[in-house]
């Protein structure tokens, strides 16, 4: 029997993914979402993508979703215990296990291991190691539909800020860009697939330059 998880959920299309593996290969039963807010400005940390679409992705998915909501700025002292007090929650709805969608990047892998494992959680990981080309184009296949909300601009030009995760992005990335953004080159968010019991229809909004990053703002309509 699968174990019950949570899932880390970023908004993006590796998470989705994460989701629908585990849906379709039984890595695992996730009763519920995590996903960590920025209380600066309403939006995901990191990927930037409004808590309104955060919310209705995990009504999409039939999930519940766990806010983690952080200060900014964040000190590691800050992230690990808002974390700590999030897995109090967890570990109400009986779940020892929690599932990311990390691919290849072992520093990440080993430091979620590492946090969690004094808080008796288990980390599971049902895409590591897939081949990213082969990935990228598994998940344009299975009928998500995602956009870059934001992009790296030292690694990959500002442009692809906004655009649509698709074959057409792919043939357009440079040599040396990880299909899948694994190195942090750009993150996403998703609106449809064959995890959602409905697309959620959405229009890309202004672009704008904060701390280094091009954010495209996806906005629920």
């Amino acid at each position: 029997m699968a174990p019950k998880a949570v899932l880390s959920w970023s908004s993006g299309k590796d998470c989705a993914m994460a989701l629908h593996a585990c849906r379709t290969e039984g890595h695992a039963d996730v009763v519920a979402l995590l996903s960590t807010t920025n209380e600066a400005f309403d939006r995901v940390a990191m990927h930037g993508t409004r808590n309104e679409l955060l919310r209705r992705q995990a009504k999409a998915v039939g999930l519940p979703l766990i806010e983690v909501p952080l200060p900014w700025p964040c000190s590691n002292e800050d992230y690990e215990a808002r974390i700590a007090s999030a897995m109090d929650q967890v570990k109400a709805l009986g779940v020892e296990t929690m599932v990311f969608g990390d691919l290849f990047l072992e520093d990440v892998r080993d430091y979620r291991i590492e946090k969690l494992k004094p808080l008796g959680v288990e980390a599971i990981f049902p895409l590591w190691q897939r081949p990213t080309d082969q990935l990228a184009r598994e998940m344009i296949e299975a009928g998500f539909v995602t956009h870059l909300v934001t992009v790296d601009p030292s690694k990959l030009d500002p442009s692809f800020a906004g655009r649509r995760f698709d074959e057409s992005l792919l043939a357009d990335l440079p040599e040396g860009v990880d299909p899948c953004g694994e190195n942090g080159e750009f993150h996403t968010a998703v609106s449809a697939g064959p995890i959602f019991d409905a697309p959620i229809p959405v229009r890309v909004g202004e672009t704008v330059m904060r701390d280094g990053f091009t954010y495209a703002d996806l906005i629920p309509e």
